[in-house]
């Protein structure tokens, strides 16, 4: 059970019920234990009865049988939590009003729902070091999948323990609707090479949400955080809105975009090259083809003429006869 739970009895002005809201602390990080486990078990079970009886049937080789097996976990885990994520922004009306991101900060006490979906995000995460084993993840891939967790890891603690969770929550489910649809492109594009218009709505998609990820984090740091009255540091009620947490957690998420970006560019030069490398190879073929079609047609028409100045009836023939 999540703990930390405090009881706001029920008043005329606020509300007609007793409202549970919780904060965090400590023995939090045995939940997250729990939690670690659960994700292992759910990972297992998407293994064998759902990915390993596709592989069976689609013999993928050895480097897209890992790479699908990737793209299935993380896509079903980018799926529940942007579903999970997009209701609890409707439930707590986050949408309708984009100053919940930064008013009333810190924000100490948090829903129950909004409290689970972090403790789940850190475990999903955690579970994933032990996965590398389990999975037997080659050893030139380690190191990428590390710096990968760790900066989900890094950035979820950090909204977590910041008391950001309403700008993290905004973030996470912005940033895991775009990798949801780069995951399902990759499971569309082993099945059959021909399906290639997913990357290039994922790529539009990509670049507006590194944008957006921006404007939403300069506008909270910016502007809101930093017109706050209290902007004194108090670790006994939370409030961690000085300059400095400002400016580090904004350069945090600012380096974090150009990492992604120079990722993603890198990742279209690469594509673009094999593109255009692979054209010249087509258009080559084709040109051989078409010089042995017109060599075929010079030989008929050669056999032709042979024929015909041969032959007794060849207008040369008629008018020699005739001389």
């Amino acid at each position: 059970t999540l703990q930390y739970n405090v009881t706001i009895p029920a008043t005329d002005v606020q509300s007609a019920e007793t409202i549970s809201l919780y904060h965090y602390g400590i023995k939090d990080l045995a939940t997250i234990f729990f939690y670690m486990l659960v994700a292992i078990i759910i990972h297992a079970i998407i293994q064998e009865y759902v990915l390993d009886k596709i592989n069976r049937k689609m013999h993928f080789s050895k480097t897209k049988h890992s790479k699908f097996n990737e793209s299935g976990q993380l896509s079903a885990f980018y799926l529940f939590s942007c579903v999970w994520g997009t209701s609890i922004l409707v439930s707590e009306n986050y949408i309708s009003d984009p100053t919940s991101l930064w008013k009333d900060y810190p924000h100490t006490l948090i829903p129950f729902q909004m409290k689970f979906f972090y403790i789940l995000q850190l475990a999903y995460w955690f579970h994933a070091f032990p996965e590398l084993y389990f999975q037997k993840t080659k050893k030139e891939d380690i190191f990428r999948q590390i710096v990968y967790i760790g900066l989900y890891l890094f950035h979820i603690a950090g909204a977590y323990l910041l008391k950001l969770t309403h700008l993290g929550l905004v973030l996470l489910v912005l940033h895991y609707f775009v990798e949801f649809l780069f995951h399902i492109s990759r499971l569309f594009y082993f099945s059959d090479e021909r399906y290639q218009k997913g990357f290039s709505l994922w790529a539009v998609l990509f670049v507006l949400a590194r944008l957006l990820t921006l404007i939403l984090s300069v506008l909270t740091f910016g502007f809101g955080l930093a017109r706050a009255e209290d902007q004194q540091l108090n670790f006994s009620t939370g409030n961690f809105n000085i300059l400095a947490v400002r400016i580090s957690v904004l350069a945090s998420i600012c380096m974090a975009q150009a990492f992604m970006m120079w990722k993603f560019i890198n990742f279209q030069l690469r594509r673009w090259r094999e593109h255009s490398s692979s054209q010249p190879q087509s258009v080559k073929k084709k040109f051989v083809t078409a010089k042995g079609k017109t060599s075929r047609k010079e030989r008929e028409n050669g056999i032709n003429g042979t024929v015909t100045s041969n032959g007794a009836d060849s207008p040369r023939s008629r008018k020699d006869k005739s001389s």
